[in-house]
């Protein structure tokens, strides 16, 4: 039987990022990951699944090790932000020019960050990989927590981490109660060249009955989209001719790019969002997906992972070094303080926005329209908004330090 100080479920993004994060802290760190990585070389045609990683996220990146490795295959720096609504006077627009930054955030595919990250893990001499394992089965002890994986092998841990995505075998054998919430919506998403560069800046328009952002990718006429809308719309959109599917796109996107063109399949997934009701119990803590799931129309998913491990690996090498146990709940409570209040507030700011531009409605129509165009002219507005979008109010006064620079 093996034993670590740390098991983490769960080999994705949030999960190696942990486990980088905990390297050096003299723990003993697992990864159990139920896939083999890809080791095959990064296709020319850039992936379907992309994430906006904010200034938040690359300071943790940057920290672990991970952000050069991520750099060096692909990765789309953006410097601008466009918000608007159709066939209106509402919009704000940022450049991060205007207020000292290099760049707003980057749009990078999730296999590139997985790669990366994988890659930094395996160089991690504290951290052992495992992969093609499940969970079978996980009984709580005082002081120790006893897993069986599926081929049999035995291993203890001080802590389990659930970082096993939204249907999370662990919180449900955990009997950790879930809220949840049809956003009734699907995102379908694509990959679309432009006949107009995207000049680096993240759009995004809402329209009556759905919203759609066009995401910059490192060829500057490419783009990744993320459309929202109904279900029957989006399996409507994804079953029809590329040549009327790219006129509906580009007039949905008042051809602010001009001519758009699929280049890739379009895929389309339900939108739903989760909220564990807890985030820690004894010598259980959930990360990212595990703990929560919110709309994608910030790209604030992969971020709000990101961060509950950048305040779950400070709490736990903080607890380490005052000699105190980091499995027992009473510790884990701090953790989960701040990542259950920093994930409600995303939550519930993600569905008031939907909400308010949802629908035609004349009166709520002019209403946001009032608002983007007050955010985008009132004095202090917009610094502020900017600061959010960049994840730099969520950030664990660790990663606050100034030798962490954006570049």
């Amino acid at each position: 039987m093996q034993s670590f100080d740390v098991v983490i479920a769960g080999g994705g993004m949030v999960g190696l990022a942990l486990a980088c994060s905990l390297q050096g802290s003299g723990l003993r760190i697992a990864v159990l990951e139920h896939q083999q990585p890809d080791e095959s070389p990064l296709p020319e045609q850039p992936g379907l699944r992309v994430s906006a990683i904010n200034a938040a996220s690359e300071r943790l990146l940057q920290h672990i090790g991970a952000w050069p490795g991520i750099i060096a295959q692909r990765a789309a720096p953006y410097q601008g932000m466009e918000v608007w609504e159709s066939d209106s006077f509402g919009k704000i627009a940022f450049r991060s020019d205007e207020y000292g930054f290099s760049h707003l955030g980057h749009i990078i595919e999730n296999q590139v960050v997985h790669r990366a990250l994988w890659q930094r893990a395996e160089n991690c001499d504290d951290v052992t990989l495992f992969t093609s394992v499940t969970m079978k089965n996980i009984a709580w002890g005082e002081n120790e927590a006893f897993i069986t994986l599926d081929d049999m092998r035995q291993m203890t841990a001080r802590l389990v981490v659930g970082a096993d995505g939204a249907h999370s075998w662990l919180r449900q054998h955990a009997d950790i109660p879930l809220t949840f919430w049809d956003y009734r919506h699907h995102a379908l998403v694509a990959t679309i060249r432009t006949a107009e560069p995207h000049q680096s800046v993240a759009r995004q328009v809402f329209h009556g009955e759905g919203i759609l952002a066009f995401l910059p990718l490192s060829d500057p006429h490419l783009c990744s989209i993320v459309w929202s809308v109904s279900p029957d719309e989006a399996q409507r959109l994804a079953a029809l001719p590329e040549s009327e599917f790219n006129n509906i796109l580009g007039s949905t996107f008042d051809m602010r790019l001009g001519l758009c063109s699929v280049e890739s399949e379009r895929v389309s997934f339900p939108l739903t969002g989760r909220y564990a009701r807890s985030f820690a119990t004894q010598r259980l803590a959930l990360v990212g997906d595990a703990a929560h799931t919110i709309h994608p129309l910030a790209g604030q998913g992969v971020n709000l992972g990101f961060m509950d491990v950048a305040e779950l690996a400070s709490e736990i090498k903080r607890l380490q070094k005052q000699g105190k146990d980091f499995g027992q709940h009473l510790y884990l409570r701090r953790y989960e303080r701040r990542r259950k209040h920093s994930a409600a507030l995303m939550l519930a700011g993600m569905q008031g926005f939907r909400e308010l531009f949802e629908g035609n409605n004349p009166a709520k129509k002019l209403l946001r329209d009032i608002g983007l165009r007050l955010s985008d002219s009132l004095p202090g507005v917009k610094p502020k908004l900017l600061r959010q979008a960049m994840g730099l109010n969520d950030l664990p006064e660790w990663l606050q330090s100034p030798d962490i620079r954006l570049k």
